[in-house]
């Protein structure tokens, strides 16, 4: 039976700054005229809890003093992410893995994925870098009730694969305390450029993360070193 790795999206597979992270900073300023920084979205998401990314706007504007309704968030996010035809924010993500990197782990791995993102958001994503890439299963926001760091992303996993073992991969506190909860192998990717990497690795320290790494592409060398 192959031991099975699961993926994170955001931050791990999909770069996401100038996508996710550049919308909850222009969703911000519109509703409130202000343009917080890339840091204090950071520093949000360092908190947990805040895997949302419609959540997180609407509470830092609420922190900035401008009450929004959680509807109206959602759906000037969506405008500037989507734009007209997905030319919108969403088209400004890179693929962080190399060329058969996947190809290659998928010989000796089950490969599936574990996201905040809806179903179809993640559709656009790999659609356009990795269409022909199969990962099973694929748990998505709506395929849950709660949301990370709940475990029931993992849980389902685990109940649909019993026995299996499996390894979480992920770039935030929220994914580490996910893992730790389904009691699932963490294994955190924090770049060294990352403008929290020393308060993010002290978290992933915290959750027991069994290694971290710079990107995914060194996923590899981490396995095969066990």
């Amino acid at each position: 039976m192959k031991e099975m790795i699961v993926f994170d999206v955001d931050g791990v597979l999909a770069e996401v700054s100038e996508s996710y992270r550049e919308g909850v900073v222009a969703t911000v300023q519109h509703f409130t005229d202000k343009r917080i920084t890339r840091e204090l979205v950071q520093d949000y998401k360092n908190r947990g809890g805040y895997n949302n990314d419609w959540v997180l706007s609407q509470k830092i504007s609420s922190d900035l003093g401008i009450e929004v309704p959680y509807e109206t968030v959602v759906a000037e996010f969506n405008k500037l992410f989507f734009g007209t035809n997905n030319n919108g924010l969403i088209s400004r993500e890179n693929w962080f893995p190399k060329t058969g990197l996947l190809e290659r782990l998928g010989k000796t791995y089950d490969l599936a994925l574990f996201t905040g993102r809806l179903k179809y958001e993640l559709d656009i994503t790999l659609q356009r870098f990795a269409p022909q890439t199969l990962f099973d299963p694929i748990i998505c926001a709506e395929h849950v009730t709660e949301g990370k760091p709940s475990p029931e992303g993992l849980n389902l996993i685990l109940q649909r694969y019993p026995g299996r073992e499996l390894f979480y991969v992920g770039d935030t506190v929220d994914d580490a305390r996910s893992a730790r909860a389904a009691g699932v192998p963490f294994i955190g990717i924090v770049a060294d450029s990352h403008l929290s990497r020393a308060a993010i690795l002290r978290l992933f320290e915290e959750e027991h993360a069994i290694a971290v790494i710079e990107n995914v592409n060194q996923i590899e060398e981490v396995l095969g070193n066990r």
